[in-house]
């Protein structure tokens, strides 16, 4: 028997499994959490129904345990990916299945802010960006629709447990630096694939100073350096998130101090200055003032990554401080979810960004994966909060995408540029 400690991941899938686990191993775990989206939940019904002998779809083998999201489909998504939500909606009601409605926000916010996510569990999303659950001490991980159906017919999911790399954070952020850019930092360090099914571990006595919206974004970004999972240790700032939300008894989990990581990368918050990914690479990554002058069209503020409360209270002090937006800009202001959007409304920050010049849309995913909301037009260069800027990413493959954070993002809606001279100070 292997005598040495464990990691987060392999503690995790350990609990889920009900064995003993290590890096690289295969196992069965049964499913605490999933959610699907109304862009994953019609295939994965598809799946479901080839696996039986009969017409008609069965029940889930868990609906207790399940969250629907109709949050990639609005009104403009055209009558082909209504019906396909619809027919969602008719099986999760049909089955008691929990629905997170259009407007209500992003599945992957609601399954924070309503208590589905939970230290010690393993929650499945059919959507990349399920990682983001690791903030909250869960192994949360993106699936695919046919892994769905499985999880509806019987809860089950199987995964290779994951190597760990351990990310130490050192120091606290300063200056205009934000959690976005200790993202895109490690983007530009590790590259789009320099984690590939690995787990990446934070902590560090840097920990301390990143709020849980800070750690939902490191979380949500670790996909994009090819994590499995982004795992956060439980502490007090997790404690406190949860205050009010958990309505179970949940057991964290935490690294052994003799643990077997894949690597280590040590990183000092101190140093991070701002960021930009520029087009069409998440890790084509610059400093922001050394980026190069560019008129923006479009800002985009919202998503997974950048769609909070903290996000916006930081990007309207400068826009703010800037007057408001420039002419020929458009933008966008897109809630995560509805609870968000009702606390930007109470605060005043809903009619301060409409009357700088900003368009408030419902909350959900809008326009970040292209499916709804504003499209950018042909050859339109577009600053976003979001974690994604290949080609076609928001509807558009003549569309220019820069990834930058929520402070970054106005600057660009007050110059009307990004990088050169005018960008925000380290």
């Amino acid at each position: 028997m292997d005598a040495r400690g464990k990691t987060m991941a392999e503690k995790l899938l350990s609990r889920a499994a009900r064995r003993d686990l290590r890096a690289g191993e295969v196992a069965v775990c049964e499913v605490d959490g999933a959610m699907g989206t109304d862009g994953s939940i019609p295939m994965a019904l598809d799946y479901l129904q080839r696996m039986q002998d009969e017409d008609l779809l069965p029940a889930p083998a868990c609906p207790d345990r399940l969250a629907f999201a109709f949050d990639h489909y609005g009104p403009s998504s055209g009558a082909r990916a209504l019906q396909l939500q619809d027919r969602a909606r008719r099986y999760a009601q049909a089955h008691g299945i929990r629905v997170f409605e259009v407007g209500e926000g992003i599945g992957h916010q609601r399954m924070m802010e309503c208590g589905l996510v939970l230290p010690g569990l393993l929650i499945a999303g059919a959507d990349s960006h399920a990682v983001s659950y690791g903030a909250l001490n869960a192994f949360g991980t993106g699936i695919g629709s046919s892994d769905l159906a499985g999880i509806l017919q019987c809860n089950q999911l199987w995964l290779k447990v994951p190597a760990a790399l351990k990310i130490t954070l050192l120091g606290a952020l300063r200056g205009q630096a934000s959690a976005k850019d200790v993202a895109l930092t490690l983007a530009r360090r590790l590259g789009a694939d320099g984690a590939s099914y690995l787990a990446l571990e934070f902590d560090g006595p840097g920990l301390v100073t990143l709020d849980m919206d800070d750690r939902i974004v490191l979380a949500n970004m670790s996909v994009e350096m090819g994590a499995k999972a982004g795992l956060f240790p439980f502490d007090a700032r997790t404690q406190a998130y949860l205050e009010g939300r958990g309505r179970r008894p949940y057991t964290p989990v935490g690294a052994d101090a003799d643990a077997r990581y894949a690597g280590t990368l040590v990183l000092d918050l101190a140093e991070v200055v701002p960021q930009v990914a520029l087009p069409h690479r998440v890790d084509n990554v610059v400093d922001l003032s050394e980026a190069p002058a560019t008129a923006i069209d479009m800002v985009y503020l919202g998503t997974c990554t950048g769609g909070r409360t903290k996000d916006y209270r930081e990007a309207l002090e400068v826009l703010r401080e800037g007057g408001g937006v420039a002419a020929g800009v458009r933008l966008i202001v897109t809630p995560a979810s509805e609870e968000v959007r009702a606390e930007l409304q109470s605060s005043g920050m809903l009619s301060a960004f409409e009357a700088l010049g900003a368009e408030v849309h419902p909350p959900g995913c809008g326009a970040c994966c292209g499916t709804c909301g504003s499209i950018p037009k042909d050859g339109a260069r577009v600053v976003s909060t979001a974690n994604r800027n290949f080609k076609g990413r928001m509807g558009n493959r003549e569309a220019h995408i820069y990834l930058a954070s929520p402070k970054a993002c106005a600057g660009a809606a007050v110059r009307g540029s990004l990088g050169g001279t005018g960008g925000l100070a380290a």
